[in-house]
């Protein structure tokens, strides 16, 4: 049976990063700063670095990959999680994304399975859903897993699209998808199902206010409490403090919840609490990475489930 958390996450260093014009149109949480470029870069670059320091101290092994030579700019590289994910059963999806310069970010994959290589972690599989024609589905950006009971959580939106999410279960033997509209305090559905719900070893945290029919928010909560204790998440902790957009990894020490910085302030000291009877916590301090490109921790770490070989 596949376990909920892996060892091993893939980051990618900030090289383009910029304010993307094209995913602003549906990410709230996108916000312009006045800086050269070059000083943007600079900034999230250290991060960036600062957070892979972290995450290694804490025993994760973090796989890098730098921007391979000859491809064209890609401001969100620093998010992978959208465009790849990989399975225990050896299998390796790249998947559509919405935006133009993103879907750019599939022209990695050579270097990325070059990378993994080395890692002896080579995909058994490969299962392409980004041709031109696809559905769009955006990863782990899209797909919340219980990778232990095979089920599949998903908020519908520009960026997740039904057929494509159930042509995705169907291939990646997830039993159970639990689809559900979302809308923020601003009345549009959330870009991503990442930035509103989590799923660790024992615990998930969930912003249930922003899932405006009843019965569609009693199913997500009720599905949840079968295997898993549920934090409930306010709209202001998931849309100010990106409190939902945070990853349960296994550290030498056991398993680790990384957050951003602002994501644990903006918990409660409760709930704190009952995320660590779960494990350590770990916050990463990434506030220009969040403010610009509109997302958090959860998204710069792209977990690689593919069993190492011999």
């Amino acid at each position: 049976m596949p376990g909920q958390l892996t060892d091993t996450i893939l980051m990618v260093p900030p090289t383009d990063f910029a304010f993307n014009e094209e995913t602003a149109a549906n990410n709230e949480f996108q916000n312009r700063i006045e800086a050269p470029t070059d000083a943007l870069r600079r900034t999230v670059r250290a991060e960036f670095d600062q957070a892979v320091a972290l995450l290694r101290g804490a025993g994760v092994n973090v796989v890098v990959l730098e921007k391979p030579a000859g491809l064209p700019e890609l401001p969100d590289a620093v998010f992978p999680n959208n465009w790849f994910a990989t399975e225990a059963d050896g299998s390796a999806y790249i998947f559509k994304m919405a935006s133009r310069n993103r879907q750019a970010e599939t022209l990695q994959w050579p270097a990325l399975e070059a990378l993994l290589g080395l890692q002896r972690r080579s995909p058994l599989k490969l299962v392409r859903l980004d041709d031109a024609a696809a559905p769009v589905l955006e990863g782990t950006g899209s797909l919340i897993l219980d990778r232990v009971g095979r089920v599949a959580y998903a908020a519908l939106s520009e960026r997740t699209d039904a057929a494509a999410l159930q042509t995705w279960a169907g291939q990646a033997g997830y039993q159970e998808v639990v689809t559900f509209q979302t809308r923020s305090r601003n009345g549009k559905p959330f870009y991503h199902t990442n930035v509103m719900l989590a799923i660790a070893e024992g615990f998930a945290a969930v912003c249930l206010e922003c899932i405006p029919d009843a019965a569609e928010r009693a199913h997500v909560r009720a599905k949840l409490a079968e295997r898993h204790k549920v934090i409930d998440l306010t709209a202001q902790q998931t849309e100010e403090a990106f409190c939902a957009n945070i990853l349960q990894v296994r550290g030498t020490q056991g398993p680790v919840t990384v957050m951003s910085q602002t994501a644990y302030d903006g918990f409660t000291p409760a709930q704190r609490t009952a995320m660590e009877a779960f494990g350590p916590l770990l916050p990463l301090p990434i506030p220009t990475i969040e403010k610009v490109g509109g997302g958090s921790a959860r998204c710069m770490m792209a977990e690689v489930f593919l069993p190492a070989s011999a």
